[in-house]
């Protein structure tokens, strides 16, 4: 994505903040230079610069930002995460459209590593799912890569679904998967609530079976009967305490909704500097 798109992206979160104009704003006179550093206070992995920088630009072309730390960078409280220089209004109008921006997909990026270390070494994937903030779908399940976890599919758009009320709809989950694949050549996904759903779904051949909400028992069970002919996701009252041992059981993908929709805002601050009014 280039930084005009990514610009036209944050237009509509400054206009929401804006609003008719930063009335606040104008007690600062409008030559006045400003310098300013964001800092964390807490460990987090660093996401979002794009979108940090593109909040600026989009108010003033002339504000200058100095990472130094990279995207997807671990790093630890009090840690300085870059700093701005440029007009001073534009640095406060900014700057909390910029950080909550910055914090959110922190946040996302974070917990996504912590359930990418959680499974580790297990060959199975952790995914995200549609369970994300409103206009922020994108660059969450951008900010879940950069955490180290995957893509589900991206909206209702680009992979099909097929859950307990499309069966009841369908007639079977037979007819479900088959009227899915005479509709659509993008994969076909079907959750199962049991193991004779899961004997039903493995005859019908979908891309993927998602096993929602089986017990550790009956997933070791639908991997031996699967026996690795269909890939295999398991869904539901899955956290850091339990993930580890359900991805040992040999389920190809774990889809967890609280990498995006229970995360809480990394702690940033930023400090801004009034230097001198501009000739």
């Amino acid at each position: 994505m280039t930084a005009q798109s990514k610009i036209a992206e944050v237009k509509p979160f400054l206009e929401e903040d804006i609003g008719s104009g930063d009335i606040t704003a104008e007690i600062i006179p409008e030559t006045m230079h400003a310098e300013a550093e964001v800092i964390t206070r807490e460990h987090m992995v660093l996401c979002g610069r794009a979108w940090f920088d593109a909040v600026f630009k989009a108010l003033n072309a002339n504000v200058n930002i100095n990472w130094l730390e990279d995207e997807g960078a671990v790093v630890g409280e009090d840690t300085l995460l870059c700093r701005l220089s440029g007009p001073a209004r534009s640095l406060l109008t900014g700057e909390r459209t910029a950080l909550n921006l910055l914090q959110t997909l922190s946040a996302t990026a974070t917990v996504a590593r912590q359930y990418a270390e959680a499974v580790a070494g297990t060959g199975c994937k952790v995914l995200d799912t549609r369970k994300t903030i409103p206009g922020l779908r994108n660059a969450q399940k951008y900010a879940v890569a950069c955490g180290g976890c995957y893509n589900h599919r991206i909206g209702l758009y680009d992979g099909v679904l097929i859950k307990e009320n499309h069966i009841i709809a369908a007639g079977s989950i037979a007819k479900a998967i088959q009227t899915a694949r005479e509709k659509t050549s993008v994969p076909v996904e079907v959750e199962v609530e049991s193991m004779q759903e899961l004997e039903q779904a493995i005859a019908a051949k979908p891309d993927r079976i998602m096993l929602d909400n089986f017990t550790l028992e009956d997933m070791q069970a639908a991997v031996k009967l699967n026996a690795g002919v269909i890939e295999l996701e398991a869904s539901g009252n899955i956290g850091l305490d339990n993930i580890r041992t359900i991805a040992e059981t040999g389920v190809d993908y774990i889809s967890i909704g609280a990498l995006t929709k229970n995360i809480r805002a990394v702690d940033l601050s930023m400090r801004i500097k009034l230097v001198a009014e501009n000739d």
